[in-house]
């Protein structure tokens, strides 16, 4: 209950136990075993803080922080605790706060999405529990994603740089470090395990913008409710989810210094899930989140069963301690309980280890800072109980509570800007492009060679071809001019024959003359028959061997 300006808790006899707005910003502890109260104490507080202007944030685990919407309901124990606490003489009334709810799963609230880039690599790693060297090349493919001017959006984007990497693995070697494809295969994997289990829901546009849980109404802070009744059951992305809320906060938000009041107040339930299985680097940041963010104006609020489920050095920077009952079954239990008292400022009116085995339901032992920011002795104190209604209100009602919130209308529509899927998509096409008019130049290429190496066979072919006519047709003139060179010297024997034949018929006639001639002239001259004969004779003779000389001296 907000009164005089504090955030009342509840009574220590007759004495309010307080919560100063200055000082709420140093952060506090809620702890308790199941049962104790720790969930009707988270109602008060947060109620107390809307009251006062402050905006708040609350994971509901068990879905029965939604009544905040309605007024509390009059029985008659509730009018047995006011008339024990005097409430009705500080203006206790029973109300309603204003409230939205948000659900990652989108079921029972305003959706809740971030994307891939906004969360991400050492957060992812953890949700996606990768191993060192995994982790490592998940970072490159951020930087990769940087350099290149690619926005990771969701799943699908992951997936597409991821496979580019596996691709390109030879060469971005030489550039980022080694990347083996054994290591994208299995970050794949786990890609999918996690896109299964909805996270195609939450790394999604549009992204949640944290200054909407900075809202109030009528001058009373929003309390901003996460229904995590389906997210808890997913350990790792419920812790995930709160951390990267937390740095988000812490990287956006501008330094306000030491407030009257805080900006806004994060309780986180369940604030174990947070710290199991995480890693040195994460829990470095962590602790300097916490130390650091209260001058951001946020304070954070964790919520457990333990104080050792809180890291020591985290755990020292709660200056406010709401511890309900421990119980105490074994040694190390006992150790625990010890453990917790030693961390309040001691009370010599009672033994703190001893009063926390021994609180009832709605009973707490309770430390806060003061006005020097130191802690105050510890407290035995009776919660005060809650204005707006116990437990829960129906789904029905809560579906039909945020949909009329305007929230609802900037958040309802999903939105698939154009991001590394898409440009790795179109570059993929365009390679595929290149390669396949490469490989047609390559083919024309290797087309244009054969058909030129086809020519040049047959142009050899052809010339072969040619120069074998060729030596055919010098041959055959050869041949033909050693025929023609032969029928011409036949020709000019037969000539020189029939010359020889012709002269000698001629000789032979003229010869015949001359010695008919001369034989008759010899013929005369020896008289008779025997003298014609001999006359005959030695004339043709005589006739035919001058001739013949005649002949052979003219040739």
């Amino acid at each position: 209950m907000y009164y005089d300006g504090k955030i009342w808790i509840g009574k220590a006899g007759d004495e309010k136990v307080c919560i100063l707005p200055k000082m709420a910003n140093r952060h506090g502890l809620i702890a308790g075993a199941t049962g104790t109260g720790k969930t009707i104490t988270l109602k008060v507080l947060a109620e107390s803080f809307s009251d006062a202007g402050v905006p708040v944030f609350l994971a509901d685990i068990k879905g029965d922080l939604s009544g905040m919407v309605r007024p509390g309901a009059d029985t008659e124990d509730m009018q047995k605790r006011i008339a024990r606490f005097g409430l009705a003489e500080c203006g206790f009334t029973y109300k309603a706060f204003p409230s939205v709810f948000w659900d990652v799963y989108q079921n029972m609230g305003i959706p809740v999405r971030t994307t891939i880039s906004e969360i991400g690599p050492v957060l992812l790693s953890k949700l996606m529990e990768l191993n060192t060297t995994q982790t490592n090349i998940l970072q490159i493919l951020f930087r990769l994603a940087d350099d290149n001017g690619l926005l990771l959006v969701d799943i699908k984007d992951l997936k597409a740089m991821l496979q580019w990497a596996y691709d390109s693995s030879k060469e971005l070697t030489y550039e980022y470090g080694n990347i083996t494809k054994q290591s994208i295969s299995a970050i794949m994997r786990h890609v999918v395990a996690l896109e299964s289990l909805g996270g195609e829901k939450f790394f999604m546009e549009k992204a949640l913008d944290l200054t909407d849980f900075f809202q109030t109404s009528d001058g009373k802070g929003v309390i901003n409710i996460l229904d995590s009744r389906q997210l808890v059951n997913d350990p790792t992305l419920y812790s995930v989810f709160l951390l990267w809320m937390l740095s988000e906060l812490f990287d956006k938000l501008p330094e306000v210094g030491d407030p009257e009041k805080p900006r806004m107040v994060f309780f986180f339930d369940e604030a174990h899930l947070l710290f199991n299985d995480i890693s040195k680097a994460l829990q470095d940041k962590l602790e300097q989140i916490i130390k650091l963010i209260r001058s951001k104006g946020v304070g954070v609020y964790f919520i457990t069963q333990s104080p050792r489920d809180i890291p020591d050095a985290i755990l020292a920077q709660l200056g406010n301690k709401i511890q309900h009952a421990l119980r105490a079954y074994t040694p190390a239990e006992m150790k625990a309980i010890k453990a917790a008292a030693d961390s309040f400022r001691v009370n010599p009116a009672f033994d703190t280890a001893e009063v926390l085995q021994q609180l009832g339901t709605g009973e707490a032992v309770v430390s806060v800072l003061d006005e020097k920011g130191i802690p105050t002795m510890a407290q035995q104190t009776k919660i005060l109980p809650p204005q707006s209604l116990m437990g829960p209100i129906p789904d029905e009602s809560k579906v039909q509570e945020y949909k009329m919130n305007n929230l609802y209308l900037k958040y309802q529509e999903e939105v698939d800007p154009e991001s590394a899927y898409e440009v790795l998509n179109r570059l993929a096409e365009k390679n595929a492009e290149e390669a396949a008019e490469a490989a047609r130049l390559e083919a024309e290429e290797k087309e244009r060679l054969a058909q030129e190496k086809e020519a040049a066979k047959e142009a050899e072919k052809q010339a072969k071809a040619e120069a074998k006519a060729a030596e055919r047709a010098e041959r055959e003139a050869a041949k033909q001019a050693e025929r023609e060179a032969k029928a011409a010297a036949k020709e000019e024997e037969r000539r020189r024959k029939a010359g020889r034949s012709v002269a000698k018929s001629v000789t032979t006639t003229a010869a015949g003359t001359v010695g008919r001639e001369v034989g008759g002239s010899l013929g005369s001259v020896f008289g008779g028959k025997f003298g014609k004969k001999l006359g005959a004779n030695l004339g043709g003779a005589l006739g035919r061997s001058i001739l013949g000389t005649l002949f052979r001296t003219g040739k």
